[in-house]
């Protein structure tokens, strides 16, 4: 598409100009009424997070995002940025976007004064149009908003000719959007340089009588529960933020799976073998997850991210895989045994109100994931009917090996001479939708159900070197 290139040609084109919280909210209308997604990949937010969003975008509001970590609040500020016009106009040579017909620095509007219509335009695209910082201690006004240049004062530049300053990312980010992560980080005293951006739309550099009216929507994402640790949002600020969306974990284990499922690397190249993931062990991951949340023995404080999920699940199937590679399986299907490898993953992401030792988040991660496995299986096994099963391992007599070396076929045929045991994991499969015949999908049910025996004290199991046995 020919756009034009020239001030005269653009205000020949119809050209008009839109304040980015008024594009923002033409945009959003023009989706709501086509019933277009609004934020492709955004899972679990609907009817909770959206809907305020939607509402502080149509007020033409400025934004906080308050969540704990892992609530896709970074996911939601850079979803932003598709709610804009894809290309707008800027004048070519500005220090800033600045808008061809409503130009705020003084050095654009000189330009267009020189050259009036054969003003150069420049054409950018929405990504252009989006800044983001994250807040750390040492972050300055000069990055926020902007500072004197002195070499350009030593050129001979006075200090009431804008052209003296450098300008900070707040400015730079006019006719677009700047995101703030983690506000609290950001000392108070910089706080405070944000007030008139907030409420006068407009910066102040150095005292000095430079005064730009900006044209940009702030967005901010701040964790509530770490402010006594980190900082605290000063009050005046939070006076001054329009809307504050509250984010959430996920509020159903199907959009826990969903979410975990979109993000994790399970993909393997072609050529190699695939992953097929049993649903049962996917969901015992989601209830480990979702247990830690509301274990007391975890700083709620800082909750526990999906990025314990996501890469949880990635590292049993990484275990899963190195098994089908090492016994020649031609698929990655992950078992009860891999459950194990977790640790490795999740080591970091629970943070303990009291811990001992190092090994104390190991032996929680391990009791928690038992109690999952427990829950888990009550809503596909019956234990009372497999009183059958478990009355064959009475006297000691019987044991069943397991374990993440062990391959499919060795675990099938351990479990044969076991009456009813197959059964049980057929019907585990059919409920969780897997291939009852396929050995790797039937071994890893077979696990399954040795496990939620043993979690309910009907079995008891004991290791030996990588092999795993349950028996009475």
């Amino acid at each position: 598409m020919s756009r034009p290139a020239t001030l005269g040609e653009l205000q020949r084109a119809g050209y008009r100009y839109r304040p980015v919280k008024t594009e923002l909210r033409e945009n959003l209308i023009r989706k709501l009424r086509a019933a277009e997604p609004l934020f492709p990949g955004l899972v679990g937010y609907d009817n909770t997070v959206v809907p305020q969003l939607v509402n502080g975008i149509l007020a033409r509001h400025d934004i906080l995002l308050l969540g704990l970590r892992g609530q896709a609040k970074t996911r939601i500020l850079r979803a932003l940025p598709e709610l804009l016009d894809e290309f707008v106009p800027v004048v070519a040579d500005a220090d800033v976007f600045d808008d061809p017909l409503e130009p705020q620095l003084r050095s654009t509007r000189k330009l267009i004064d020189i050259h009036g219509e054969d003003t150069a335009i420049r054409w950018v695209q929405r990504a252009e149009r989006y800044h983001e910082k994250l807040a750390t201690p040492d972050v300055t006004i000069a990055d926020l908003i902007g500072d004197i240049d002195l070499v350009k004062h030593a050129e001979g530049r006075y200090l009431t000719d804008e052209s003296t300053m450098h300008f900070g990312l707040v400015p730079r980010s006019n006719r677009g959007i700047f995101a703030l992560n983690e506000l609290p980080d950001l000392p108070p005293r910089i706080q405070v340089g944000l007030f008139n951006v907030l409420e006068e739309r407009d910066v102040q550099i150095r005292g000095y009588p430079i005064r730009l009216n900006l044209d940009v929507l702030l967005v901010f994402s701040a964790n509530p529960e770490d402010y006594t640790n980190r900082g605290r949002i000063v009050t005046p600020l939070k006076d001054r933020i329009g809307t504050v969306v509250r984010t959430h974990y996920p509020l159903s284990p199907a959009d826990a799976m969903r979410i975990s499922r979109a993000n994790a690397w399970l993909a393997r190249p072609q050529g190699h073998p695939q992953v097929e993931l049993p649903r049962f062990v996917h969901e015992v991951i989601e209830e480990t997850v979702r247990l830690a949340r509301q274990s007391p023995h975890v700083s709620q404080q800082s909750g526990v991210s999906v990025r314990a999920s996501i890469t949880a699940l990635e590292v049993v199937v990484a275990n899963a895989e190195r098994r089908a590679i090492l016994r020649g399986e031609a698929a990655i299907v992950p078992r009860v045994s891999d459950l194990a490898s977790v640790q490795a993953a999740a080591r970091g992401k629970i943070e303990l109100l009291l811990a001992e030792d190092e090994a104390a988040e190991d032996r929680l991660l391990r009791a928690l994931m038992g109690e999952a496995l427990k829950s888990v299986a009550a809503s596909y096994l019956e234990m009372d009917e497999l009183e059958e099963v478990v009355a064959q391992f009475l006297g000691g007599k019987t044991n069943v090996e397991v374990g993440d070396e062990v391959s499919a076929a060795e675990v099938l045929e351990n479990a044969r001479p076991i009456r009813g045991l197959l059964k049980a994991a057929e019907g585990v499969c059919r409920q969780a939708e897997c291939d009852a015949q396929s050995p790797p999908h039937l071994a890893s049910a077979v696990e399954f159900v040795l496990e939620a025996l043993h979690v309910n004290n009907r079995l008891s199991k004991y290791a030996y070197n990588t092999r795993t046995f349950y028996r009475k």
